[in-house]
């Protein structure tokens, strides 16, 4: 029949096209394959040449990885898991021979090849799967896969036919055999020890040939009739040829096309179908990537729960429960294993290059958890959001991801204890949540409290040293040369000079830019300390005589209050999170300049610290349900949201019909308000539905005291518990009546349900996900489902180009209830100052009491008739925002009589902690 390269043609053109579907489907989608050459022997050479022009004809991208023949088998073996861990390459071929001077183990080498990436056909995986006859899921080696093509594409049935294959090699004989049978043909595999072989190929109607003997087959061997694939490539002399050898097959081709109907050439013949198979098996490979990867389509199982009654304490929930392997988890959900960084066994990071693979794909439904004014005790939230994501996921057989802060060691040890949710709504295991974590917020201490000793040190020197002394060591002499390092060009460009060496500064370039001359009294960032420590909150510092009598009074905050911790929260790339803490004000100039940590040289060293923290925590529910837990930005001093980043990885992997379901901090008038103005203004994200938790404790206190009595007459403020929806009137929402407590009458939930729907809910549930875990939740899933599917209308609450007054206003007036605000002094220069420095287009982040709506905390209800006092403004000029400070309230929490460490123990021979909440 015509020549094979007409029919690998044809071939080459077919997946020219599935190639241009795929990337129709995703442009950012590429198949791709790597070819791993060991030396440098001409024939591999030839042959790689074929393939990487081949695979570029048809739109793979096809990368040659060559080593040179001093690679040692552990060296290739580290090179082939290199590439099966990257989920862009889609095929992965072994040039065989392997050309080294060290001896390597061809199989070792062929059988570490991811079977997945093994487009070859190589592996004893892909080899078992086709000698069981499993052809759809594995590869078919490529040279009886375009022996098969070149057989069908003649015309000839195989079914039924009896068929003779000679040799038994791994490449060609063996896999031959197994193609053959399955394809329905009677087949015999003949060898060098097959006695009478011209007999038994006289029996064949199919003959494939791979035994490499030059020309061993002869005609007269052959059946009449007889379809012949010749396989073989051998050197025999010949004159006539300026090589003077000339190749040819295993068959004697003049004598055996008198015969076959069908024959093969050598050259020519089984070669190029054998290069086209093989981009056959890299476009199978890319489509099965993508068949398997497609925005939310997860394969996941979930935990089932063993409900207990009455319910035990939170501790001993998490441990009753086996979480799965975060790497099984990471899988469910379409992480691929090299986005994945684990930390154990129950906890991993996610890469941020998920976001270029997502980019093209829908977001799923984004809600947000909010409540009340609580309690000091809290009103379950955290509680609420993972029921809630429990039983769209568990129970309700939808995508969903809970996107949760890291708390603060600080309450753990100190009065409220651990933070992942609780009773059978809980993120776990509940003690890895609640401590270190993967140790983000240590990188945040360590992060800010480099910047802290840079000020210090910097005040100091510059003190103590004339300005050619402080620049010479600025620039220090390195190999007999001054260099400016790339952080110090940065600064000469922020001062206008327009230079790069270091002996051409005049002297008055040379002091503008060696001497920042800070403002003691203007230094507002502080070290931090993940402890809750009261005697840390006045201190006094450089008190060594080694510091030469430079103090000064200065304090620590808790690490969550640090603007590290927003800029982490609010970034939405490394380069992103680089320029935010370059932007960091930490002090301003006795000349009114705000300085900086690009400033101080201090900002590419932050980025180094932080550059694993930017990664989200991925854990999981105690139903198995996915939890990126990342960033923990104090509530009333930052925004008290989750990061941006966690939010946008886990829209892309639910799918548009999937939902993540995210936590405002505190109350509706602090988190979230923070979360619509701050939070979605810099992640261009918009909310589908907002829950509101409110629960019969809260309410009763806010509406007169804990001892009102739901039976009795109920005093008039008790009804104002309605003026609460005014807070989100602008936007869909739901109100979650719950979690409900024993205490809890069924008249108290009922009149709540009924309140929230008059005053303008989407909907009223109750909910018991603390004592039920995600099945206590289904109906506010089913509701809130229901209100991802209505139009909203959301707005933002004031423009950024606005004053800083008139934002601060609207805030106090709209969202307080307040009847105005007042600038008390201090505010009022701050107000000026971040006018002049250009940074009053900033959003507003309010620094008040969580416990009322005014600024006096045993305000309860809805306070009205009152001024605001703003006592000072801040400025987080990296994380983008100003907070003013509504009264007063400490930055570091400080610990009470009986803290909850007199309850934490390690019990010494399970290693278990005892006692954590």
């Amino acid at each position: 029949f015509g020549p094979s390269s007409v029919l690998s043609s044809h071939v080459r053109e077919r997946l020219k096209k599935e190639v241009a579907q795929m990337k129709a489907q995703d442009p950012n989608f590429t198949p791709s394959m790597v070819i791993l050459q060991v030396g440098n022997r001409d024939d591999s050479n030839l042959y790689i040449s074929m393939k990487l022009k081949a695979a570029a004809e048809i739109g793979i991208n096809a990368t040659h990885m060559k080593l040179p023949n001093t690679a040692t088998e552990e060296e290739v073996l580290h090179s082939i898991r290199e590439v099966n861990e990257n989920s862009s390459i889609h095929g992965l071929i072994v040039q065989l021979p392997l050309d080294s001077i060290h001896k390597i183990d061809t199989e070792k080498v062929t059988n570490t090849v991811a079977p997945e990436k093994d487009i070859d056909g190589l592996t004893s995986i892909n080899a078992g799967k086709l000698s069981r006859g499993e052809l759809g899921n594995c590869f078919i080696p490529c040279t009886p896969n375009g022996c098969m093509e070149l057989i069908r594409q003649a015309g000839v049935s195989v079914a039924g036919k009896r068929a003779v294959v000679i040799g038994r090699s791994k490449i060609v004989g063996a896999p031959m055999h197994d193609l053959l049978l399955w394809n329905h043909a009677t087949v015999t595999t003949c060898h060098s020890k097959t006695a009478d072989l011209a007999g038994e190929v006289g029996k064949a109607d199919i003959l494939v040939v791979g035994i490499g003997k030059a020309e061993m087959v002869k005609g007269e061997w052959i059946k009449k009739g007889a379809v012949v694939i010749d396989c073989g490539i051998n050197h025999i002399p010949d004159e006539t040829k300026p090589s003077g050898k000339r190749v040819v097959g295993d068959v004697h081709y003049a004598s055996a096309k008198e015969q076959a109907s069908f024959i093969t050439p050598v050259p020519g013949g089984v070669g190029p179908m054998t290069v086209a198979m093989l981009m056959a098996n890299t476009v199978l490979s890319a489509k099965r990537f993508l068949d398997s990867h497609q925005p939310g389509k997860w394969d996941i199982s979930y935990t089932k729960l063993n409900l207990q009654k009455p319910v035990p304490s939170d501790i001993v929930i998490s441990r009753s429960c086996v979480p799965k392997p975060i790497d099984c988890l990471a899988r469910e959900v379409g992480l691929m294993s090299d986005e994945v960084e684990l930390y154990g066994k129950t906890k991993a990071k996610v890469q941020l290059d998920i976001i270029k693979r997502l980019q093209a794909q829908p977001d799923g439904k984004y809600v947000v958890v909010t409540g009340i004014t609580p309690t000091p005790l809290g009103e379950g939230k955290s509680t609420t959001t993972i029921g809630l994501v429990q039983a769209l996921g568990a129970h309700m057989k939808l995508n969903v991801f809970a996107c949760v802060r890291q708390p603060s060691q600080g309450p753990t040890f100190g009065i409220k204890g651990g933070a992942a949710g609780g009773g059978y709504s809980q993120v776990i295991p509940m003690e890895e949540f609640n401590l270190h974590l993967t140790g983000d917020i240590h990188a945040i201490t360590a992060a800010n409290n480099l910047v802290a000793a840079a000020i210090d040190a910097r005040m100091f020197h510059e003190a103590t040293q004339s300005d050619k002394a402080l620049y010479n060591r600025l620039v220090p002499l390195s190999g007999g040369q001054r260099q400016f390092s790339a952080i110090q060009i940065n600064r000469l460009k922020k001062l206008g000079i327009e230079k790069t060496d270091p002996t051409t500064l005049t002297e008055e370039e040379i002091t503008r830019f060696a001497r920042l001359d800070i403002d003691p009294e203007s230094v507002t960032w502080q070290r931090v300390l993940d402890t809750n420590d009261r005697f840390l909150r006045k201190i006094t510092i450089g008190q060594s005589p080694t510091e030469k009598g430079y103090t000064r009074e200065a304090q620590f905050d808790i690490t969550v209050a640090s603007e590290i911790m927003a800029v982490l929260a609010l970034t939405s790339s490394l380069e992103d999170m680089r320029l935010r803490l370059a932007k960091m004000v930490v002090a301003t100039s006795r000349s009114g300049e705000p300085i900086t940590t690009e400033d101080l040289g201090v900002s590419g060293a932050l980025a180094v610290l932080m550059r694993d923290a930017i990664k989200p925590n991925l854990m999981q529910t105690l139903e198995g349900t996915p939890v990126f837990v990342h960033a923990g930005p104090f509530a009333n001093i930052a925004h008290g949201n989750s990061s941006i980043l966690a939010d946008k990885i886990a829209l892309k992997l639910v799918g548009p019909e999937g939902f993540v379901v995210t936590e405002a901090g505190f109350g509706a008038d602090i988190g979230m308000e923070k979360f619509f103005n701050i939070k979605c203004r810099y992640s261009g994200l918009r909310p589908h539905v907002v829950v509101l938790v409110a629960t019969v404790r809260a309410l009763k206190m806010h509406g007169g005291g804990p001892t009102v009595k739901f039976a009795e007459n109920l005093p008039d403020s008790w009804m104002e518990i309605q003026l609460v929806f005014l807070f989100i009137s602008n936007l869909l929402f739901l109100i979650c009546a719950g979690p409900t407590r024993r205490t809890d009458t069924e008249a108290e939930l009922d009149l709540i349900c009924n309140m929230a729907k008059t005053a303008g809910a989407f909907d009223a549930v109750r909910c018991s996900h603390w004592a039920e875990g995600g099945a206590g939740a289904v109906a506010l899933g089913q509701a809130v489902q229901r209100a991802s599917e209505a139009p909203s209308n959301f707005k933002f609450l004031y423009d950024v180009e606005l004053p800083i007054v008139d934002k601060i206003r609207i805030i106090a007036q709209k969202i307080y209830g307040a009847d105005d605000i007042e600038l008390l002094p201090d505010a009022q220069q701050k107000v000026e100052r971040y006018t002049k420095q250009g940074f009053s287009n900033l959003p507003i982040c309010m620094a008040k009491t969580h416990l009322s709506l005014s600024h006096e905390a045993d305000k309860k209800g809805v306070p009205t008739g009152f001024i605001l006092p703003i006592r000072d403004i801040r400025a987080s000029v990296g994380a983008g925002f100003l907070f003013p400070l509504v009264g007063t309230m400490p930055t570091i929490p400080g610990l009470p009589t009986r803290p909850c460490f007199y309850d934490i123990d390690l019990d010494p021979e399970t290693e278990q902690v005892n006692g954590l909440f």
